[in-house]
C-alpha cells in the first residue's frame, strides 16, 4: 500500500494504464511523489508511536519530535521512498491494469459487453498487486523505518542495551539511505532488506482490496452515468476515502511489520511475526496493535488523494485527454 494506483480504465485509457509506457513513469512518480509529499509527516510519528517508546498519544508524540528534532524530524527517511516511488508506482500500475484486463478477457471474449467492473477481477487483481508490491516496497518501507527510528529514544530498561546513538558519540546509526542499505546488507545480508516481509504481505494483500475496490465503486458512484470519467473531485473523494479505509483496517498488521523492521537498529528483539505478536501482546495488551490507527486514518485520506488525484491529472496533461482517465 506504498504506492496508489489506479484501478482500472475505460477503452484506450486501460490499455495505456496496463503497459509499461514512459507515460506511466512520469505519471506514477508526479502521483507518488504527491502522496510521500503529503503523508510523509504523519508516517513518521505513525512509526514513531508503533515501533518506539515514551509517546503517550498522537499530540505527545507530534510535540516530542518537532521539539526534539524541529520540522526537518517528520521528513526522516523521506528521500528514498521519494526516490524509488516511479519504479514501484509504474510496475504495481501495470500488474493490477495487465490482471483486470486479462481477467476480464478471459470472463468474456467482449468486455464492453459484459459489467464494466466485476468484484472478483478487483479482488483477484488486488492480491496479485499486492504480492507484486511487496517485493519492491520492503526494502524501500525497511529503509525509510529505519531512519525514522535511528534518533528514536529507546529506553535501556525495554531494550536491556544503551541507545547507539550515545554509544556511537551522538552519530546516528545510518547517514542516510545509501549507508543504511549497505549497513544492512554488510550485517544482514541481502535478505536482511526483507525483514519484516511476511508481515508486509500480510498487511498489502488485503490492504490493496481494501484500497482499489472501494476506490473503483466510490468513483463510480460519485460520477454521473453520462460522464466519461470522474472529475477530479471525485477521484480525490474517492481516493481519500479508500486510503482511510484501507489503512485504517490495515493498522494492526502494519504495528506488527514495523516492529519488525525497527528491529536491529539497536537490538534483535523478535524472531519472526508470530514472536513479535506474542510478545507485544504480552508486554502491551491487544491495544499495542491498534496504535496508530488514527493517525493511519487520518494520514491515508490525504496521501491516498493526492496519489490518485496527482497521477489522474498528470496522464491527462500527458495524454492531452479532457477527462480524467481513471475507471
Amino acid at each position: 500500500m506504498g504506492t496508489d494506483p489506479a484501478p482500472g480504465a475505460r477503452g484506450a485509457a486501460a490499455r495505456a494504464m496496463g503497459s509499461f509506457q514512459l507515460e506511466d513513469f512520469v505519471a506514477g512518480w508526479i502521483g507518488g511523489a504527491a502522496s510521500v509529499i503529503v503523508g510523509h509527516p504523519l508516517d513518521t510519528v505513525k512509526a514513531r508511536l508503533q515501533a518506539g517508546n515514551g509517546y503517550g498519544s498522537t499530540l505527545s508524540c507530534i510535540r516530542t519530535v518537532y521539539r526534539r528534532e524541529s520540522v526537518s524530524g517528520f521528513f526522516k527517511g523521506m528521500s528514498f521512498p521519494l526516490a524509488s516511488i516511479t519504479v514501484y508506482n509504474s510496475v504495481v500500475f501495470g500488474v493490477f491494469s495487465n490482471t483486470q484486463r486479462f481477467l476480464s478477457h478471459h470472463r468474456c471474449q467482449e468486455p464492453e459487453a459484459g459489467p464494466r467492473h466485476v468484484l472478483s477481477d478487483l479482488l483477484l487483481a488486488s492480491m496479485v498487486a499486492g504480492v507484486v508490491s511487496v517485493g519492491l516496497g520492503a526494502p524501500v518501507d525497511l529503509i525509510k523505518i529505519r531512519l525514522q527510528m535511528q534518533t528514536q529514544p529507546f529506553q535501556e530498561a525495554s531494550l536491556g542495551v544503551k541507545p547507539r546513538v550515545a554509544a556511537l558519540g551522538e552519530q546516528p546509526a545510518y547517514q542516510g539511505p545509501v549507508h543504511c542499505i549497505a549497513t544492512i546488507v554488510r550485517t544482514e545480508g541481502l535478505a536482511g532488506l526483507y525483514r519484516g516481509a511476511s508481515a508486509m504481505l500480510l498487511r498489502d494483500v488485503p490492504g490493496y482490496c481494501l484500497y482499489f475496490i472501494p476506490y473503483v465503486f466510490l468513483s463510480d458512484w460519485i460520477t454521473p452515468d453520462a460522464h466519461a470519467g470522474p472529475s477530479p473531485c471525485a477521484v480525490w473523494l474517492a481516493g481519500g476515502m479508500a486510503g482511510a479505509i484501507s489503512w485504517g483496517t490495515a493498522t494492526p498488521m502494519d504495528v506488527v511489520k514495523s516492529r519488525l523492521q525497527a528491529d536491529g537498529v539497536y537490538v534483535n528483539k523478535y524472531k519472526g511475526v508470530l514472536d513479535c505478536i506474542s510478545q507485544s501482546y504480552q508486554k502491551e495488551g491487544l491495544k499495542v496493535f491498534f496504535r496508530g490507527i488514527t493517525v493511519n486514518a487520518v494520514r491515508g485520506f490525504p496521501m491516498s488523494a493526492a496519489m490518485f488525484l496527482g497521477y489522474e491529472l498528470s496522464l491527462q496533461a500527458i495524454r492531452g485527454d479532457h477527462v480524467v482517465t481513471s475507471p
